[in-house]
């Protein structure tokens, strides 16, 4: 296995407000990007930057917020950017999932809880039993967090089924709903107006406040959805306090 050292330059990095820094891990999503995003994480989980208050892993980059009380820009930057250029990442897609956790994700799809799932099947050219056999057969990576409190965006859902939003957002979407927007699913971990192709949902809360870290997934787990039953559901429902 090759071990790439990744050139970082100065222009990757870039001020964000008065205490943030943005770290430009490539230009393109891809899973050697997603490796250097995680590598980045990494470095910063170690302490490496004394002034790090927090980060934020995105597509293609790396957010860091720093206390200026006790840095500067311009310090901070200095130092980062010396730990950055000591990063050997191994950029092999077979191995992201060696220290990742596998989420399975029981779904309940079509009927009440996934009404465009008719539309993705008939866009296709396919039944509604194809439609949950692609999306349920692959295993998918948690590029990132965002839009709503606990919300994965997911990639790698099958060119077969990649459907575009719809043209009018619903004014609500249903917690624990699971979409599908372009080339990306996701699930609607609070209930939220949307605009994604709504083919099921999952009795399993993603956002859970009362805990630490809140959100169930983090970026760099892998999901992997189960269909269920509407009886499974409910029993699952019940088990989560939610029935």
């Amino acid at each position: 296995m090759n071990t790439i050292t990744y050139d970082w330059t100065d222009d990757m990095l870039s001020p964000l407000g008065e205490c943030g820094i943005v770290i430009r891990c490539g230009d393109t999503l891809s899973d050697g990007v997603h490796q250097r995003v995680m590598s980045v994480c990494a470095l910063l989980e170690k302490g490496s930057v004394p002034a790090t208050v927090e980060w934020v892993p995105s597509y293609l980059s790396v957010t860091l917020f720093y206390d200026p009380w006790i840095s500067s820009y311009q310090e901070t930057s200095r130092l980062l950017l010396q730990h950055l250029r000591q990063l050997n990442e191994k950029i092999q897609p077979n191995d992201l999932r060696k220290s990742t956790r596998i989420v399975t994700i029981p779904v309940c799809y079509g009927r009440e809880f996934g009404p465009d799932l008719e539309y993705v099947a008939n866009e296709h050219g396919l039944t509604i039993e194809e439609v949950i056999t692609i999306h349920s057969s692959v295993d998918y990576l948690v590029h990132m967090i965002g839009f709503a409190p606990g919300f994965p965006y997911l990639g790698g859902l099958p060119e077969q089924i990649a459907t575009p939003r719809r043209a009018t957002p619903r004014l609500q979407v249903e917690v624990g709903t699971v979409g599908i927007g372009g080339s990306q699913t996701g699930i609607y971990p609070i209930t939220t107006p949307g605009g994604w192709q709504c083919i099921g949902r999952t009795p399993i809360r993603l956002f859970r406040p009362e805990t630490n870290p809140p959100s169930l997934l983090e970026a760099g787990d892998f999901v992997r959805f189960k269909p269920i039953t509407m009886p499974e559901y409910l029993e699952l429902e019940r088990r989560e306090g939610k029935g």
